[in-house]
């Protein structure tokens, strides 16, 4: 087995960890809604999305054979996450400035008129308003959270994918 083989099957396992962290989080996210009763707002099920499609762009990079079109994956992996950073950012500010609604009027017809909102309505169709505050989790609000991993992605693919590519040099 070649070196470049070794090494981007290292980069595979990576995506497919961060895929079942992303679906982790969006099960949490369900455990939160259904459990505790958290109702999830417009920028809750945005932010349920984009660990969707990185979860998704992740085990789709995993299963690709070339360096090429895993780096292709990546990209798509830290674009939605960076999609997903501005949208947990925006949801971190309307929760300390609970003035500044989402726009529940503005958003929910929008949101809910998404592809997976009419198939999993449960976990993809809005039923609360964005500057609801909830319990802190260890200090920090579940938006904060989701920020903090969507900025996590953001840095960590690229580190690790330019880490494993140099040692192939």
């Amino acid at each position: 087995m070649s070196e470049e083989t070794i090494r981007l099957g290292r980069e595979r396992r990576y995506l497919v960890l961060l895929g079942i962290i992303c679906l982790a989080l969006i099960g949490g996210a369900l455990y939160m809604q259904i459990v505790l009763g958290e109702a999830p707002c417009p920028l809750c099920i945005l932010q349920r999305y984009a660990l969707l499609l990185i979860a998704l762009f992740a085990f789709i990079g995993a299963a690709m054979r070339t360096r090429r079109s895993i780096t292709v994956f990546e990209v798509l992996v830290v674009i939605c996450a960076i999609a997903g950073a501005g949208v947990a950012g925006h949801h971190v500010y309307t929760q300390f400035y609970p003035a500044v609604s989402c726009g529940i009027d503005v958003l929910q017809p929008i949101v809910d008129d998404l592809p997976l909102a009419k198939i999993f309505p449960l976990g993809f169709q809005v039923d609360g308003f964005c500057s609801t505050p909830y319990p802190p989790i260890l200090g920090l609000s579940l938006a904060q959270w989701a920020l903090l991993a969507f900025v996590l992605v953001v840095i960590l693919v690229p580190l690790l994918t330019s880490r494993n590519r140099k040692a192939l040099r």
